[in-house]
């Protein structure tokens, strides 16, 4: 449904995001923020999703800075070369990516993120630092070394019973540091809303979108 096209962050740097234009005119916009994998099929496929539901879906390159075309499978070894990926881009640079997206994007009307796994911590961020009407967090277990800051913007919380990466102590001190966020927790693993992962739990993940878009319906429009 998509294509990429080329954007330019503030500070100059070229990267490719993935876009996907809804038919008819737009009900708002949502920045999809990739997992340590890249803006892969499932990426891609999500950016899809919200296109289908009536918004701009656009889903930057936030590796680019690092390495061009990044498209990752979910092997261990394409894990750990993720993980390292992910290790070298700055806060400052993929905050200025996704601002040049959110730029991008705009005309459709209010913009909103959402996020999975890397994305998820990366999608809090952007709640607390960047322009946008609400945002959605995946699973992201970064956002407890990201407390310091509290959202400026509606957040919704999406957590796995089963996710050994993100603890319940760990959603305890997001909750007690944002008590005004949406918190839900499913009966599943890390990465459950991801169709090409072993741990896709396909119930859970049609729940988590239906609420979803029911929070961005509200907020974004």
């Amino acid at each position: 449904m998509g294509e990429f096209a080329t954007l330019m962050a503030r500070d100059g740097h070229e990267f490719q995001a993935y876009l996907a234009a809804p038919k008819g005119t737009p009900r708002g916009a949502v920045v999809v923020v990739q997992e340590v994998f890249g803006v892969n099929r499932h990426i891609r496929a999500v950016a899809d999703t919200w296109a289908a539901r009536g918004y701009t879906a656009i889903a930057p390159a936030l590796f680019d800075r690092i390495r061009r075309g990044i498209e990752l499978g979910y092997s261990a070894g394409e894990l750990k070369e993720g993980v390292g990926y992910k290790l070298q881009v700055k806060k400052e640079h993929y905050l200025a990516d996704i601002g040049a997206a959110i730029n991008a994007v705009r005309r459709s009307g209010k913009v909103g993120i959402v996020g999975y796994c890397w994305g998820g911590t990366v999608s809090y961020v952007a709640g607390c630092e960047l322009p946008v009407a609400a945002a959605a967090c995946y699973y992201g277990g970064g956002m407890v070394q990201q407390l310091d800051k509290t959202p400026k913007c509606p957040v919704l919380y999406h957590f796995a019973e089963k996710d050994a990466h993100i603890t319940r102590a760990d959603i305890a001190k997001i909750e007690a540091a944002h008590p005004a966020g949406v918190f839900h927790l499913y009966p599943a693993d890390h990465g459950f809303n991801c169709t090409d992962r072993a741990a896709f739990d396909a119930p859970s993940a049609q729940l988590a979108l239906d609420r979803s878009l029911a929070f961005f319906a509200e907020y974004v429009g």
